[in-house]
């Protein structure tokens, strides 16, 4: 069973789909946390941990091993429901082995983001136990924009990852509702989604009979909107 996470910041909006069943989990990073408007991310993101039990992923920051380390420890503090989310690599291509094994050994549940190869997975994997929880966020959908396949990376890693079963695989950046189909084809362990893409899973089943019909009617509506004529 693939499990939705909803990818987003907005308080008003977790408040929302906090209510679905649909959705078992969320997933932030800085860039959503800036688009939301959030000025103070601390205070922000406890907000955020007061709306829901479901399992949150807060991003650290730092650039640096130390730092990335001291960060983790304090976004772990905020909510037993909290997942610190560390990137792969820092800025300047460095893995982050040494921050993932150290809040690993602090029994800190961790998001592994911006993976993109089963070869990283691979790495995450000689960093930590068979314990802890641990997701590895794998970013589809940016791959798919610069013209790779990333299904081959998926199945690769979802193979390895079978004899953890403290490790889950999740589908990032997803693009279209479509994506939800392929990870579950692939029993991939989370797809994390925006609110508008979920809104569009949870009205699957409509025939192609019923969509070439809806697709003819909005042409017709738009055509009178506009008072063409010929």
């Amino acid at each position: 069973m693939t499990k939705i996470f909803c990818d987003i910041a907005d308080i008003n909006l977790i408040k929302r789909f906090n209510k679905k069943k649909i959705v078992k989990g969320f997933t932030t990073n800085p860039s959503l946390m800036r688009k939301a408007g959030a000025k103070n991310y601390t205070k922000y993101s406890k907000e955020i941990l007061k709306i829901t039990n479901k399992p949150v992923s807060c991003e650290v920051f730092a650039d640096d091993i130390k730092n990335m380390i001291l960060q983790g420890r304090i976004i772990s503090k905020w909510g037993k429901n909290v997942f610190v989310k560390v990137p792969v690599t820092n800025s300047k291509g460095k893995f982050m082995g040494p921050v993932i094994r150290k809040l690993n050994k602090e029994k800190i549940k961790l998001n592994i983001t911006a993976v993109y190869t089963a070869k990283q997975t691979k790495q995450i994997l000689k960093k930590i136990d068979k314990k802890t929880k641990v997701i590895i966020s794998i970013f589809a959908g940016r791959m798919a924009d610069a013209g790779k396949d990333p299904i081959p990376e998926f199945k690769k890693s979802i193979q390895i990852v079978k004899k953890y079963k403290n490790v889950e695989i999740l589908w990032a950046s997803t693009r279209e509702p479509y994506n939800f189909i392929q990870a579950k084809q692939l029993k991939c362990h989370i797809i994390t989604v925006p609110p508008k893409i979920i809104e569009k899973i949870e009205n699957f089943g409509k025939s192609f009979e019923k969509l070439t019909v809806d697709t003819v009617n909005g042409f017709l509506k738009d055509t009178k909107k506009s008072k063409f004529k010929l």
